[in-house]
């Protein structure tokens, strides 16, 4: 009889312990069920946020600093007009946008999507708000800022970038997708300086709904003389900085940074998006990128005749480890380094804490004044807020 009484005891213990899991379980459900229940019937719109400026316009829509009025957090409420998309074929890029944000939410190398919504004329999708602080030569929200206010990077500088931006492209492409049109634009900056990956409008994937033949206009134009442009590198980083503004809101965009293969339309892999950070690190490095021209087709035509364009001033000069890293991007896919680890193992990287380098400062200083500091961020001063619904 004493025998059998621990193990009742025991027994009785183990009952009453699942009996006790299983109740909170319950009540755990039941409080996802009444918080689901509660955002259904709380469906977000445009009258959740309040406006405070408008930060930035594209040719499909604007980007406004929202504040949610109920919780009082800040956020860029990114607005797309479904008529111009419509008619101008961006469906499915905005459509891929909204998924590969959804499925890197908590992507610490990719700007953060919080909501998406729509009415009958607008797609609404709800993004972190990167102020990117002020650095000792002014704002600078993104790389592109970046670039147009300090020129040129040091070495040191630009390794501390690229090296960011090869995390970023690396965490997409463990997703199975492949950005398509990484540019300074779309590196933005955080309240601490380092890099976030934005704008997926051209992100291709596995579905179907994202492959829209976005450069069939410029590959299929007449063919026409390569002309070159006899400036030197001064003059042409002048020239360049000039119309860099207008073309990153024109609908036309600019293919400085998209690689050859692309254009060709006869199929790319995800070494397309490693060929853009060798353009950007000579833009870095150098001024400009190395195919600028003065219209987007004769961009084109120098892209496609890299061996050829893909030229280094002397009068800039750059390291031996820079110019062959930059070689080593901006080349034939099959030979391209388009990896994180062959980039890694480049003597360009010598000294990068890759493990840590989000937790070292930014290689440009940074200081934002507050959670809704736009100071980096051009000023639209003839655009009402109030938003048509």
């Amino acid at each position: 009889m004493s025998t059998r009484l621990p193990w009742i005891y025991f027994y009785k213990t183990y009952v009453v312990a699942c009996v006790a899991q299983k109740q909170e379980k319950r009540v755990q459900h039941a409080l996802k069920e009444t918080e689901f229940l509660r955002l259904r019937r709380s469906r977000l719109g445009v009258r959740d946020f309040e406006p405070l400026k408008v930060i930035g316009r594209g040719a499909f829509g604007e980007v406004r600093l929202v504040q949610k009025r109920d919780t009082g957090h800040v956020y860029a409420m990114k607005i797309l007009r479904k008529a111009d998309m419509l008619r101008n074929d961006q469906v499915a890029h905005v459509r891929a946008e909204r998924d590969i944000l959804a499925e890197a939410a908590d992507d610490q190398w990719v700007v953060k999507m919080h909501y998406s919504f729509q009415d009958a004329a607008n797609l609404y999708l709800i993004m972190e708000f990167l102020p990117g602080g002020s650095t000792r030569s002014g704002g600078a929200g993104d790389m592109m800022t970046l670039l147009m206010k300090l020129d040129t990077l040091p070495e040191e500088s630009a390794q501390f970038y690229i090296a960011e931006a090869a995390l970023a492209i690396e965490s997409i492409h463990r997703l199975g997708f492949i950005h398509r049109d990484i540019k300074p634009d779309n590196l933005l900056l955080d309240a601490r300086g380092h890099l976030k990956l934005s704008d997926f409008g051209l992100c291709t994937g596995l579905k179907t709904s994202h492959r829209t033949d976005f450069y069939r206009n410029l590959a299929l134009a007449k063919p026409s003389e390569l002309t070159s442009n006899p400036m030197d590198s001064k003059r042409r980083a002048e020239s360049w900085k000039k119309n860099r503004r207008q073309l990153a809101y024109s609908t036309v965009g600019t293919p400085d940074y998209i690689a050859p293969e692309v254009f060709q339309q006869t199929g790319y892999t995800s070494a397309c998006d490693w060929w853009s950070l060798g353009v950007i690190m000579y833009e870095m490095l150098i001024g400009y990128p190395p195919f600028c021209s003065d219209s987007p087709h004769q961009t084109y035509l120098k892209v496609m005749a890299w061996p050829e364009t893909l030229l280094f001033p002397p009068e800039v000069p750059i390291s031996a480890e820079s110019h062959n890293l930059i070689t080593s991007l901006c080349c034939d896919a099959d030979s391209r380094v388009s990896s994180l680890s062959a980039a890694r193992s480049h003597t360009f990287f010598r000294g990068v804490d890759w493990e840590h380098i989000r937790d070292r400062p930014a290689a440009v200083a940074v200081q934002v004044s507050s959670i809704d500091d736009t100071s980096n961020f051009d000023d639209f001063p003839n655009v009402s807020l109030k938003i048509r619904e």
